[in-house]
């Protein structure tokens, strides 16, 4: 039992410590792979609980576990990997459209890539899926800091005197 405790203790100060702004882009990394595997677990075990469990219809319980899904990641992007201590520039809703937007993009890219590139590449579906999302969760965490969850630039009157 205390080994556990401590073991819990240490999990989250390390996850403490990485909410500090010292950490910079590699904190935020960090945070954007475990706000993702965490989502992922949910997305996963919601969409299963409901079809087996529940006994919810399979297509049905995966739709309801994609919105769970996006809601928590959405909500986990904002308060916990890009939690800036000067405040976003764009207010949640703004946020939430662009947000929106790179999902169902993301959705999109992931059915092409999905049913167009394994005939021509000759690699089973799954390789095909792995490697789309590999790309696109970094592309995902290049948009989300500088387009979605970004801070204010400083303004050009601050940054002139800044330079003096």
């Amino acid at each position: 039992m205390i080994a556990v405790s401590s073991r819990l203790q240490l999990a989250q100060q390390f996850l403490r410590e990485i909410r500090s702004p010292r950490w910079g882009i590699a904190g935020q990394a960090v945070r954007f792979a475990v706000s993702g595997s965490a989502v992922a677990v949910v997305y996963v075990a919601v969409t299963t609980v409901l079809h087996d469990v529940v006994a919810v219809p399979f297509q049905t319980a995966l739709a309801i576990g994609f919105v769970v899904s996006v809601a928590l990641n959405f909500t986990l992007q904002r308060v916990f990997v890009w939690r800036h201590f000067e405040g976003f520039a764009l207010a949640a809703r703004h946020q939430a459209v662009r947000y929106l937007c790179m999902s169902g993009g993301q959705y999109g890219l992931t059915v092409l890539s999905t049913s167009r590139l394994p005939p021509l590449l000759g690699l089973p579906v799954e390789v095909v899926y792995l490697a789309t999302m590999i790309t696109l969760a970094a592309i995902n965490f290049l948009v989300f800091r500088h387009r979605v969850f970004h801070t204010e630039p400083p303004s050009r009157k601050e940054t002139a005197r800044e330079r003096q």
